[in-house]
């Protein structure tokens, strides 16, 4: 499995209605795209500023171009983010899931 991040920095008077939008648009489209595994949204206000922190679940490269296309490393923006973000970040990370040993007790 890989996990994809992404950051986004938004405005903390903006950031409700941000994370309405995501709803609407990546987040529908995460659901949809083939090989999907899930989603996870993270926020945290500081200083008047409110971060999204996405974590997506892919269970393979492949899956991950359908969804961002072949420059899969880069961040996968829609028409009305630059009415919210504070900056378009153009990179995005990938790491591996490693699996865990069902002994050690962790996971759970």
């Amino acid at each position: 499995m890989i996990a994809r991040m992404w950051h986004g920095a938004v405005p903390e008077t903006k950031a409700d209605a941000y994370y309405e939008y995501l709803l609407r648009t990546g987040l529908a489209d995460y659901r949809t795209t083939p090989g999907n595994q899930g989603v996870t949204v993270l926020r945290r206000v500081q200083d008047g500023v409110a971060h999204f922190q996405l974590l997506t679940f892919w269970e393979s490269y492949a899956a991950i171009q359908a969804f961002a296309g072949p420059t899969y490393e880069q961040a996968r923006y829609y028409p009305e983010d630059a009415a919210f973000l504070l900056e378009m970040e153009p990179y995005v990370t990938h790491y591996e899931v490693l699996p865990l040993p069902n002994d050690t007790g962790l996971g759970k």
